[in-house]
């Protein structure tokens, strides 16, 4: 990470550390914060855009006010380790809404989902008619979250 930091000066890592606590700050109040003009911050903001270092901009919802208070993870064992069965299983849950991230990791299993549904009624139903019938899928495990201690997208800027 050092590295990457490097390449970036100092008012553009705070320009990412504001934006990164509040996305909707106007460019205004942020030139204002790194004290430098609006049209200075506006071309770093598109440089580091550009760059591929600001990814978008999303508003972070409430998930117990909107029928999503259950988080699950689950660990995906898949019968086979072939590119094909890997590309069908991709496929098929960047459909799936309920799939709010999958991860492919290494270790014991294939892959590692977290999922968020309205209870434990509504992630059985999801289980035993879409998390099984994933392609490739042999095995799974899951671990019904019991109460979130932290949960953030922000990353260490040194």
């Amino acid at each position: 990470m050092t590295d990457v930091l490097s390449e970036l000066d100092r008012i553009d890592i705070k320009i990412l550390r504001c934006l990164q606590e509040d996305g909707r700050l106007s460019n205004l109040k942020l030139a204002e914060a790194v004290a430098l003009s609006p049209t200075a911050v506006l071309a770093r903001v598109q440089r580091l855009t550009k760059d591929g270092y600001i990814l978008g901009y999303e508003a972070r919802l409430n998930p117990l006010k909107l029928s999503a208070g259950l988080m699950v993870f689950v660990e995906v064992l898949l019968d086979r380790t072939t590119p094909n069965v890997f590309e069908a299983f991709k496929a098929a849950v960047q459909v799936r809404a309920e799939i709010m991230e999958c991860h492919m990791v290494a270790g014991g299993f294939d892959y590692l989902l977290k999922t968020r549904m309205a209870d434990m009624s509504a992630y059985r139903e999801f289980a035993g008619t879409v998390l099984w019938q994933l392609p490739g899928v042999r095995e799974t495990r899951t671990y019904a979250v019991m109460e979130e201690v932290k949960n953030t997208t922000h990353l260490a800027l040194g």
